[in-house]
C-alpha cells in the first residue's frame, strides 16, 4: 500500500531517491580511508539500480546525476571541488556517470516492459474470465427464459385440453424460472456493486428465524429434490445487520448446495451466537470440495473442477464480499468422516432480546 502510494507521487520519489544517496554517502565519507572511493561508487550505483526498479525514469536520472556529483565532490581528490586532478580519476568518473545513466535508462525500460507484459496478461485473464461468465450466463439465462416463453405460449393457446392443474403447473414453472432469472440478474448487479466498492450495509434489527424462513420460501418449487431443514428457536435474540445482504448470502449458499449436491440429500441451516458474533451455518450432504481448492472457492468465477452443473461462479464470491462488508468472515470446511461441506459465517453484531428492544 505504501509503495503504491509512493509510486503514484513523484515528489515523494525525488525526496526518497536523493535522501537514499545522502544516507549512503554520509557514513561512507567517514569510512573512505578504509573502503576507498571505488567501493563508494559501487554502493551508489547499487542504490541507483534499486531506485530504477521502483521509481519513474526522471527521478532516477536526476538521482544518477546527483550521485555522480556527490561522488566527485566528496570522494575524488581534490575533495570539496568539482575538479578531478588525474586522468585515471577523470576516466573513472566518466565511466561512473555513463554506467549510472545507462543503468537508470535500461532498468526503467525493463520495468516498463514488465508492466506492459503484466497488463497484457491481466487483460487476457480478464477476457478469459468474462468469456467464462458469458458462456455460463448463456446457459443460465437461456434455460429460464425458454421455460417462461414455452409456458406462456401454451397458456396463450387456450387449449381446451388444459386442465386447471395443468394451468397451475405452468404458472408454477413460470414463477420458478422467473425467480431463477431474478437471482442471476441480482448476482450480476451485486458483483458490480462489490467491484465498485459501493457497499454500505444498512444495519437494523433483524429476526433471523424470519429471515431464514424467507430464504427457504424463495426456493419453493426449486428445492423439491432436496430437503431444506431449519429448526427455529424463538429464544434467539435480534441481531443488527443488513437484512437484504444477509438474505443474498444465504440464498447463494442454498442455491450452491442445490446445484452441486445429489437429489434427495439434505441442506441444513442453523444459527447461533457468542459474545461478539452471530453465527450462521449452512451444511449439505454433497461431495464436498477438493482440499487443495478450499482457499480458492470464494474467488470470482470459481467452478468445481470437471463440473457439468450450471452456475456462473459468482455466488460464493458475493457471499464473501457481503459478509466482509459486515466485517465478518466466512469459512468452508468438509465434514469429517462423511460427505458434505459446511459454510460457517461469523458476523460481529449488536444483540438485543425483544423485551430489551421494546424498552429502548
Amino acid at each position: 500500500m505504501l509503495l503504491e502510494k509512493i509510486k503514484n507521487n513523484r515528489p515523494y520519489q525525488y525526496i526518497i531517491s536523493l535522501g537514499l544517496i545522502i544516507a549512503i554517502a554520509l557514513p561512507c565519507f567517514f569510512l573512505t580511508e578504509y573502503i576507498g572511493n571505488k567501493t563508494v561508487a559501487l554502493m551508489l550505483l547499487l542504490a541507483v539500480s534499486i531506485l530504477a526498479m521502483l521509481f519513474d525514469i526522471l527521478p532516477v536520472m536526476i538521482t544518477a546525476v546527483f550521485s555522480a556529483l556527490v561522488w566527485n565532490f566528496f570522494f575524488i581528490p581534490p575533495l570539496y571541488k568539482f575538479h578531478i586532478s588525474t586522468p585515471e580519476d577523470v576516466l573513472l568518473f566518466l565511466m561512473y556517470f555513463a554506467i549510472a545513466m545507462m543503468n537508470a535508462v535500461l532498468t526503467s525500460k525493463i520495468r516498463r516492459a514488465e508492466i506492459k507484459a503484466k497488463e497484457k496478461e491481466e487483460k487476457e485473464n480478464t477476457i478469459k474470465l468474462y468469456n467464462t461468465l458469458l458462456n455460463s450466463l448463456s446457459h443460465e439465462l437461456r434455460t429460464p427464459i425458454s421455460t417462461i416463453i414455452g409456458a406462456v405460449d401454451i397458456l396463450k393457446s387456450g387449449s381446451p385440453k388444459l386442465s386447471q392443474k395443468d394451468n397451475e403447473e405452468l404458472l408454477s414453472e413460470i414463477n420458478i424460472a422467473g425467480m431463477r432469472l431474478n437471482r442471476q440478474v441480482e448476482n450480476l448487479l451485486n458483483m458490480s456493486r462489490l467491484e465498485s466498492g459501493f457497499i454500505q450495509p444498512q444495519l437494523d434489527w433483524c429476526d433471523m428465524n424470519e429471515l431464514i424462513y424467507n430464504v427457504i420460501q424463495s426456493f419453493e418449487g426449486e428445492s423439491l429434490n432436496h430437503k431444506i431443514i431449519f429448526n427455529s428457536d424463538d429464544s434467539y435474540p435480534l441481531f443488527k445487520m443488513d437484512r437484504v445482504l444477509i438474505e443474498q448470502v444465504l440464498q447463494n449458499l442454498v442455491q450452491n448446495a442445490i446445484l452441486y449436491t445429489p437429489e434427495g440429500t439434505k441442506i441444513e441451516l442453523s444459527i447461533g451466537h457468542d459474545e461478539k458474533n452471530c453465527i450462521i451455518i449452512v451444511a449439505d450432504e454433497g461431495p464436498g470440495f477438493p482440499e487443495n481448492n478450499i482457499e480458492t472457492v470464494f474467488d470470482k468465477f470459481y467452478r468445481l473442477p470437471e463440473s457439468s452443473t450450471g452456475g456462473t461462479g459468482l455466488g460464493l464470491s458475493i457471499v464473501k464480499g457481503f459478509v466482509e462488508a459486515h466485517n465478518g468472515i466466512v469459512k468452508l470446511e468438509n465434514k469429517q468422516g462423511r460427505k458434505g461441506a459446511i459454510f460457517k459465517i461469523l458476523i460481529p453484531v449488536e444483540v438485543s432480546y425483544f423485551n430489551e428492544l421494546k424498552n429502548e
